[in-house]
């Protein structure tokens, strides 16, 4: 594509080198530069892409956009730009075509809730014959491929090729987690979304957004438009402070949901169990008998949300009923761990104050007996909410195995030591294990008949991010192994 076509939408400031130049591929990342491409010189939180535009020249580079002035005897082309951010989503979907405007966006952002709401709409457009694409956390499911996710919102450059191939794949529809991070950094620049969701907000990512306020007035870009006007259709948990005051947001469309509040959609009846949730819902339609294997009251108000957008769209209430009762599990999300134990093991996310303390409520009223509790808290994270979440897993847990969580570069001992401030504060029983295999090992050799085992913090996540390396890890796969070293199993697990 020729170059002054791509760069027709973008506040250019000084431009030195041929505009009839054909690009062959965009890159922001200089190891993925390709011959015939252009490379977007992006300062990131901890790399700034400027430093390698040498790599993307000897890579095959024929040119570089960037928000500094044009070096000296610089010898290919150099865009200067006012914000690069905005000059990368603004070219990536000129060079695919805009492809996010031939599908129906559905971008969900909030702490919690996000990845089994996404899962739950993009059941339930399946169900009415949709074809939709998914991005998340967990995975990316682009038409007829799935990658595993590298971010919870990927960049704009990579979110117009998975547009783009999702559309080739036949899809009409793309449901999106949006995180906090991508909003703020306009990762999400120019799209329009034909629905947004707003699920709460709760404590976690505050080193990075500092404060509470600073992490809602992110969130609330989704609903203000970043670059576009703002969704046809806002969805908005009115159970939650934060989201009544997006009320006033302007969108065409408004639909609320909640459990406790007077929304528009909202349970009528409902009972949980280990099989899983039925509820007679009150909609915008009328009345709506849901059935779904996922757990507890957290997934009742994923559920809620789901209908809400859903309705709002236009899909009928056979397919609502068919999508949810269709999904099964969500990975890491209450995800059971089933080898034949006389007891009930669950790997679940939950890795802020609020999840946890959800989680844990939800746990509480699936056993028959005791709630064992094995979690840690990440390093180079917001250090304030570890001993919150430690008061609040002595307060609802009968037993307390603490352990590393991705510890990064801190030492998980001092880590484990600031949960243990608030841990303390209540009269439980607790043992502290660095090691998160053998925590979890001496969790499960705590447990009776009865009792239930909530692995809480990884989830889905498949590593543990350790200083100065990162290995393989899963949850669900050690608690498989350490139950089977207990007698339960036929095969042993890998």
């Amino acid at each position: 594509m020729i170059l002054e076509e791509l760069l027709r939408a973008t506040d250019v400031i000084e431009w030195l080198g041929d505009s009839k130049l054909s690009i062959r591929s965009l890159a922001y990342d200089s190891r993925q530069v390709e011959r015939g491409g252009l490379f977007f010189a992006i300062p990131g939180e901890h790399v700034d892409g400027n430093q390698y535009v040498g790599q993307a020249l000897s890579q095959g580079a024929v040119g570089v956009v960037s928000e500094r002035p044009v070096p000296a005897d610089f010898p290919a082309l150099w865009v200067r730009v006012g914000d690069i951010r905005r000059a990368l989503a603004e070219t990536s979907r000129a060079f695919y075509g805009d492809p996010s405007s031939k599908l129906a966006l559905v971008g969900i952002t909030g702490t919690n809730g996000k990845t089994t709401t996404a899962y739950l709409i993009h059941s339930i457009l399946e169900a009415e014959g949709t074809k939709a694409g998914l991005l998340g956390t967990i995975e990316y499911r682009l038409g007829d491929r799935v990658v595993p996710a590298h971010h919870t919102t990927p960049e704009s450059l990579d979110l117009a090729a998975y547009f783009d191939e999702i559309y080739r794949a036949g899809g009409r529809a793309a449901v999106m987690e949006v995180s906090s991070h991508a909003l703020a950094q306009e990762r999400v620049w120019g799209l329009r979304f034909r629905a947004g969701v707003f699920t709460n907000l709760t404590e976690d990512h505050l080193d990075y957004h500092k404060d509470m306020e600073s992490y809602f007035v992110a969130k609330r870009k989704l609903f203000e438009g970043v670059g576009a006007p703002s969704p046809e259709l806002g969805v908005i948990n009115l159970d939650d402070a934060w989201g009544k005051r997006l009320l006033d947001e302007p969108q065409p469309q408004q639909i609320t949901y909640g459990v406790e509040s007077n929304a528009q959609v909202k349970p009528k009846h409902f009972t949980f169990g280990q099989e899983g949730i039925r509820a007679t819902l009150t909609t915008v339609r009328g009345r709506l008998d849901v059935e779904s294997a996922l757990l507890g009251r957290p997934n009742l108000e994923n559920i809620l949300a789901a209908v809400a957008v859903t309705e709002g769209l236009g899909v009928s209430g056979e397919s609502i009923q068919r999508g949810i009762a269709a999904l099964r599990q969500v990975p890491g999300r209450f995800e059971k761990v089933d080898a034949g134990q006389p007891f009930t093991v669950l790997v679940d996310y939950a890795h802020t104050p609020d999840a946890l303390r959800n989680a844990l409520v939800t746990a509480r009223e699936l056993t028959r007996n005791r709630l064992i509790t094995v979690f840690g808290c990440g390093g180079d994270r917001d250090r304030m909410k570890r001993p919150i979440m430690g008061e609040i897993a002595g307060s609802l847990s009968d037993s307390v195995v603490l352990t590393s969580d991705n510890p990064r570069s801190e030492d998980p001992i001092l880590i484990i030591n600031d949960v243990m401030v608030g841990l303390q504060k209540k009269d439980r029983p607790y043992l502290a294990e660095v090691d998160r295999e053998m925590a979890i090992r001496k969790a499960l050799e705590q447990a009776h008949e009865g009792d239930l085992v909530l692995i809480a913090g990884k989830g889905h996540e498949t590593y543990q991010v350790l200083k100065d390396e990162t290995v393989p890890f899963d949850d669900r796969a050690a608690a498989r192994r350490a139950l089977w070293e207990m007698g339960f199993g036929l095969n042993r697990p890998q």
